[in-house]
């Protein structure tokens, strides 16, 4: 059944697209839990990560990749996992097993382990050999703030190894890299970031509501948004389409004047 068009709203790209994304992070959902989430919601994602390393402990990773691919969402790999791989000398291993699997990228970062510039470009260039890489940017650590100077450089390494996309930090709790101890967002970081690579290619890590309107306002409704946890995906859409109070745009609206009751 179609949806509602009565409303005049901006205009959104359809699946598959290359803006405008909306890059979920699964925290280790069921596949009866995401089935859920994609019957209504299909169609506003675009990537699904799944977090941290809880693929590798998954009994039933292989149905929710299944599933996941049925709704034509890409696969990504958390990067946590590849950095502890990396740490044990099993990176190969881990990039094939991922292929295997099902997956279609691969996170490459180096926020858990200590990994240098020029090694996080080496992993980056091994794992473009079987899957497309996203290259995240910035510090987990909480009071740990890089200033806005300092993120391009990486930004453009990433991409020079061949990473597709850069992944601004923000982690679940939105209080880390692109974002100060109180989860507001960074401008400094943000523009400098966009300058040096340009907004297309970047996927914002926005957990929160007011992040992900900020972003919304700031770069509209194409802006590339990231670990957005799966209930929420919805909610990002009508954020995106001015649907909620923080990103609605009423200033062209024609207000109807009630009818008069004649009875």
């Amino acid at each position: 059944m179609p949806g509602p068009d009565f409303l005049t709203l901006p205009p959104r790209r359809v699946k598959p697209r290359t803006t405008g994304l909306t890059h979920v992070i699964d925290p280790g959902a069921g596949p009866a839990a995401v089935a859920d989430v994609l019957a209504g919601g299909a169609a506003h994602a675009d990537i699904w990560k799944v977090g941290w390393g809880t693929a590798y402990v998954d009994a039933a990773l292989e149905e929710k990749v299944a599933l996941l691919h049925r709704h034509d969402l890409l696969l990504c790999l958390g990067g946590t996992l590849l950095e502890i791989a990396w740490a044990q000398g099993k990176a190969v291993e881990c990039l094939a097993w991922a292929r295997d699997t099902g997956f279609d990228l691969v996170e490459v970062s180096r926020g858990t382990v200590a990994m240098t510039l020029a090694e996080k470009a080496a992993l980056i260039a091994r794992a473009t050999r079987s899957l497309t890489v996203v290259a995240e940017v910035g510090s987990k650590a909480p009071g740990e703030q890089h200033a806005g100077r300092t993120w391009p450089a990486e930004c453009l390494a990433d991409l020079d190894a061949g990473a597709s996309l850069v992944v601004t930090e923000g982690r679940q709790s939105g209080t880390v890299g692109t974002y100060d101890d109180q989860g507001r967002v960074r401008p400094d970081v943000v523009e400098a970031v966009v300058a040096a690579v340009g907004v297309d290619r970047v996927i914002f890590e926005a957990p929160r509501a007011s992040q992900q309107a900020w972003f919304v306002r700031r770069f509209g409704p194409e802006v590339n948004l990231g670990n957005v946890a799966p209930t929420d995906l919805m909610s990002v859409e009508t954020l995106r389409l001015g649907l909620r109070s923080d990103t609605a745009d009423l200033s062209g609206a024609v207000r109807a004047e009630p009818h008069a009751d004649t009875a």
